[in-house]
């Protein structure tokens, strides 16, 4: 028969309320009985009944993921982290994937909303608005994405997109371009914006494609494009379309950097295998994963509109919102696909800006 949790309570000398908050809220459990309940626990092979446990506390201790593509090597890393650091925290996590369509991503919302206790919504396409309206039925940590209002969990691609640009015209180039992302992406308008300004500075020209599918397609699509602007440095919205645009002027005999230098964003695997390795700016996306898990459980009892589902009905929750904000530094990483331009004489691959945020790798 398997062991209850009054066997628990008997093994460890404590009232079965003890046992029960040891599960279900654990930091308000003194650490040596914790410990002590725990190992009981484990000795009996207790486990805990998270439906029957859900119906007390009115928490069912899962929290929803939405991504906008799951295929895009950006996320994994992000998702694998939140994974890590939720089931540390006694949660479990439903992914989905939304294949870049706010629509869909609403959906999901709306879909999650009743089985779980809070979605993590990762580069959400949606309006302002609508994420502000969605946050009314389920509590929301945005990450990749300001939401005035909610907290939020961003990557300071604004200086990364700087460090880039300041790279490039170190380097010597005047002429640049910059591969925009999806329409509607709260990212790539922070890099546009970071990117005109840091040009504006350097003394060079930002000519502005897009907006653009961030995938590699999207990059080999531009190639064209690039060639017709006479540029001769291109920053990309993430490392997929910087890999993408690098083959398409592979494709149209144009040598990178011999002629046209190219920075992508994100940092992935994929950017160190490339010939030539890709410059890039690193995004922590490991961290972001962890920070909006954190950032999610700390609002616990202070989501607005919410009520538990105790055992003898709805428990109304404080009508307090949570609107901390986490933003975590990006670093420029020096390697092969970024030379000398038209007006410098740098070595590729050598650190050559004066920051430091940037790397050579």
């Amino acid at each position: 028969m398997p062991a209850t949790i009054r066997d628990v309570a008997r093994a460890s000398g404590v009232h079965i309320s003890t046992v029960s908050r040891t599960f279900s809220a654990p930091h308000l459990v003194n650490p040596d009985t914790r410990s002590r309940v725990l190992a009981c626990a484990e000795t009996l092979g207790y486990r805990p009944n998270r439906a029957a446990r859900a119906l007390i506390t009115g928490r069912t201790h899962n929290m929803g993921l939405i991504v906008p593509d799951i295929s895009n090597p950006f996320f994994p890393l992000l998702i694998k982290a939140a994974e890590t650091q939720a089931r540390q925290r006694d949660y479990h996590i439903f992914v989905t994937d939304t294949n870049e369509d706010p629509a869909v991503e609403e959906e999901l919302v709306h879909a999650l909303a009743k089985q779980v206790d809070g979605i993590l919504l990762c580069s959400p396409r949606m309006s302002n608005s609508l994420i502000e309206q969605l946050s009314r039925e389920v509590p929301l940590v945005v990450v990749n994405r300001q939401v005035t209002g909610l907290p939020s969990v961003v990557m300071d691609v604004g200086q990364g997109a700087r460090l880039a640009i300041e790279h490039l015209v170190s380097l010597g180039h005047r002429d640049l371009a910059l591969l925009s992302g999806p329409r509607g992406s709260w990212t790539s308008r922070e890099i546009r914006r970071a990117a005109t300004a840091a040009a504006r500075t350097g003394g060079a020209e930002l000519t502005v494609l897009g907006p653009n599918p961030p995938t590699e397609r999207g990059g080999q699509a531009m190639a064209e494009q690039v060639r017709r602007a006479e540029v001769t440095a291109v920053l990309a919205y993430n490392d997929l379309m910087a890999i993408g645009l690098m083959e398409g002027l592979d494709s149209l005999g144009i040598a990178v950097p011999a002629e046209v230098s190219v920075v992508g964003i994100d940092d992935i695997t994929l950017s160190r295998l490339t010939r030539p390795k890709l410059t890039t700016v690193a995004n922590p996306t490991a961290a972001a994963g962890r920070a909006a898990v954190d950032m999610l459980l700390q609002q616990d009892g202070s989501w607005p509109g919410r009520v538990g589902r105790g055992a003898t009905g709805t428990v109304p929750v404080d009508d307090r919102r949570t609107t901390a904000q986490v933003t975590l530094q990006t670093q420029l990483v020096i390697r092969d696909s970024t030379g000398p331009g038209p007006h410098g004489t740098a070595s590729p691959g050598g650190a050559v800006a004066p920051f430091p945020e940037v790397v050579a790798s």
